[in-house]
């Protein structure tokens, strides 16, 4: 089979966030099958629960890495949940507090709804703290043939979740943990 993009989205509100997100990376990244293709800026953002923003809450690290993968998307999912579990993620409440959330938001032409999966995910159009790092990734991704740039201008003041911006360090940080960018990340 041929590598096909797959867009995944990275989230973490409990324990060492980012070092949470950069190992997830390096796990991504040592999944047979899946190539690390770009990993978006970190964006630091409110938790959102299901009465909407919760500012009591730990704020979460999110951002988007763009892969390619040989593998189909249960598999992938299948791979993205092995991740998670290695990090200790728990499902007690739905869109509760986490220590590594992963996602598969996009794969270009594959439309799939299954009790499992959902492609492309239902609410990533809703969502800045999957639009903004996706967008940083990859300036001419579409969601359904609709420009990320335009979905993310659509969004109500309301749903709004952006707090801090990582800047470009975060990207590099994740990417490459050696790199002077991850040391000023962490604080070593």
């Amino acid at each position: 089979m041929s590598a096909r993009r797959a867009v995944i989205a990275l989230g973490s509100n409990l324990g060492d966030t980012r070092g949470t997100l950069r190992a997830a990376v390096a796990d991504l990244a040592a999944t047979p099958g899946v190539t690390v293709v770009q990993v978006a800026p970190v964006h630091e953002t409110i938790a959102v629960s299901l009465d909407g923003l919760d500012r009591d809450r730990p704020r979460f690290a999110n951002t988007v890495v763009l892969v390619d993968t040989t593998l189909d998307p249960v598999p992938l999912l299948d791979a993205l949940q092995a991740i998670e579990q290695q990090h200790r993620r728990r499902r007690d409440r739905r869109w509760g507090d986490r220590t590594l959330d992963l996602d598969i938001v996009d794969i270009p032409g594959v439309v799939l709804d299954t009790p499992r999966l959902v492609v492309p995910h239902p609410r990533a159009a809703e969502r800045d703290f999957v639009l903004v790092p996706w967008l940083e990734a990859d300036p001419a991704a579409t969601l359904g043939g609709v420009p990320l740039r335009r979905l993310l201008d659509a969004l109500p003041d309301a749903a709004r979740t952006l707090a801090v911006s990582a800047g470009s360090a975060g990207a590099a940080a994740l990417a490459d943990p050696a790199s002077p960018a991850a040391d000023r990340e962490t604080g070593r």
